[in-house]
């Protein structure tokens, strides 16, 4: 069995921060500034995304704490929702990719990323069919070895038999020490580099032929 890892922002969907952002201010009341320097630059998302915190709930509730800013999973849906736009061809490669072996998520992600999937992801649940693994599930970031020798045994598979599409060099590189094929997708002036991809996909698929 193949295993096609997909990160998610910047791979599957553009991701810009300075959406998100003033979204969550406008929505709490709370400046941008004190919520970037409270939750963000505290180090508050990082230690959510190894999996400090277990549960969506428990995730609101500590970013309240420390911003000062009530905040709904509905509330942080709408605001991580703003600041992601599809981008088309990569989103048809892991639907082409589901045909040709297993698909899965691979992202650097708290819970209620996980949680919210449905209403962020639309264009690509059915086609994960659950196999939407984050680090803060796994206990690690990419590009910890351990990330990718973790997720690699969720599936039973050997590093060989598995390839991670991802935008950044480092979690590529991490991949790629775990002995997985793996493809860094860039962005140039004409756009993200949507052909390397499938290319590397159909040539990964072929690579045993």
């Amino acid at each position: 069995m193949d295993v096609y890892f997909f990160d998610c922002d910047k791979t599957l969907y553009d991701y810009d921060f300075h959406k998100r952002l003033p979204m969550l201010a406008e929505l709490t009341g709370v400046s941008q500034y004190r919520l970037a320097s409270s939750w963000w630059a505290g180090g508050f998302e990082r230690a959510a995304e190894i999996g400090e915190y277990a549960t969506s709930e428990e995730y609101l509730a500590a970013f309240a704490e420390v911003t000062g800013a009530p905040l709904t999973l509905e509330q942080w849906q709408r605001a991580r929702k703003a600041a992601m736009t599809p981008i088309p061809a990569s989103i048809d490669a892991l639907h082409e990719a589901a045909t040709l072996g297993t698909v899965s998520l691979l992202s650097n992600n708290p819970i209620p990323f996980k949680d919210s999937l449905p209403v962020l992801t639309p264009e690509i649940v059915d086609a994960l069919r659950g196999n939407d693994l984050i680090s803060a599930v796994l206990g690690a970031r990419k590009p910890e070895r351990r990330i990718y020798t973790r997720a690699l045994g969720r599936f039973g598979v050997a590093p060989g038999d598995a390839i991670l599409f991802d935008d950044s060099a480092e979690n590529v590189a991490g991949a790629r020490d775990a002995g997985m094929h793996a493809f860094q997708l860039k962005r140039g002036p004409n756009g993200f580099d949507t052909d390397g991809l499938v290319a590397a996909m159909h040539a990964f698929a072929e690579r045993d032929r």
